[in-house]
């Protein structure tokens, strides 16, 4: 409706317009009217035409805030479910197991996710690797219940994630997206977001994890240094590191990697990932579209249209799968052994 009624009105003002000066035209000849009222009747038909299009601007306006409304009211409501759970603690340090996992956005039409079983051990490392909207992103989003799953159930320490409230399955889960979200404030401040009762020393730590502390010590005031408004006095990759110290800092049992890696170079990754492996106890979930990022993850699932299409270590995928060499010659080359 919006996109018919902005183009209506422009059209009903301009044919406005060459109607006036038309039949206008025709009365100037026959001497009933002068040049200058013809031009004041097409200035004030301007004005009345223009206030119509300001009327349809409002309604695109109030459709638009008709859809947030509805988007805010429905965060809102979800407090609800977290009433009845209140209380009920678990133990989520084991293993994830997918059963029959189907996903879709709309509710079971357009499935991204097809029949999912798969199980990640405890203290594992394992990857997901796919083309660009294989399903990577909406798998791991399943986990903290960003998304609801629509058949199948997801176990977390053998417990449905179902019957655990979002605030302890979300405070056992940390997450690094692609986008850094960072506040403005010290970065102290940043980092121990996720557990504000960190230590200095606890901070620092997460930072040396992270690869970013020789940068914050190169400031004048450390750890006491101030960012900008979404950290725009930081480049990308300091960006992705200072949010992966954030959730490092947080010592969840389940720490995942939305492809937060894509800014940084191989080598940094690779030390990252390196001091992750060595100073966390946790299990590690990466999403990453290079293979350079998941070479030395102890398993790597291949997605590929919202399904498994294979899994197993990098020298086994080599060799077994298809799809992971034709990855491979994309990004490398001839097939051959990546340098971890």
């Amino acid at each position: 409706t919006m996109v018919i009624i902005m183009p209506l009105l422009s059209l009903i003002l301009n044919l406005g317009i060459v109607a006036v000066i038309w039949f206008g035209g025709i009365q100037v000849e026959a001497g009933g009217m002068q040049t200058g009222q013809i031009m004041a009747f097409v200035n004030y038909l301007g004005r009345m035409l223009m206030s119509m299009m300001m009327i349809g601007m409002m309604l695109v306006f109030v459709s638009r805030a008709q859809a947030s409304a509805k988007r805010v009211a429905d965060v809102l409501e979800e407090s609800e479910e977290e009433d009845v759970k209140a209380g009920i603690s678990h133990d989520l340090r084991g293993p994830i197991v997918f059963e029959n996992v189907d996903f879709s956005y709309d509710g079971g039409g357009n499935k991204i996710l097809h029949n999912l079983n798969f199980t990640i051990n405890q203290g594992e490392t394992v990857a997901f690797l796919g083309d660009t909207g294989s399903g990577k992103s909406s798998l791991v989003s399943l986990l903290p219940r960003l998304y609801e799953v629509d058949s199948g159930k997801i176990l977390l320490n053998g417990i449905d994630i179902k019957e655990i409230s979002r605030h302890e399955l979300r405070k056992n889960i940390s997450m690094v997206f692609q986008e850094a979200v960072l506040f403005s404030g010290k970065i102290k401040d940043n980092i121990s977001y996720g557990r504000p009762g960190a230590s200095d020393e606890e901070i620092a730590k997460a930072a040396e994890v992270a690869q970013i502390a020789d940068f914050v010590d190169t400031l004048p005031e450390k750890y006491d240094a101030r960012l900008s408004q979404m950290a725009t006095n930081l480049s990308g990759g300091q960006k992705q590191r200072m949010a992966i110290a954030r959730a490092v800092a947080m010592r969840s049992p389940i720490l995942i990697f939305d492809d937060s890696t894509s800014a940084l170079d191989a080598k940094t990754e690779s030390e990252v990932m390196r001091a992750i492996g060595e100073e966390l106890d946790c299990t590690k979930i990466i999403i990453a579209q290079k293979i350079s990022s998941v070479v030395n993850a102890d398993r790597i699932f291949l997605l590929d249209d919202g399904k498994i299409a294979g899994s197993g270590t990098h020298k086994q995928l080599l060799k077994e799968s298809d799809l992971y060499r034709d990855i491979y010659r994309s990004q490398f080359g001839e097939v051959g052994e990546v340098n971890a």
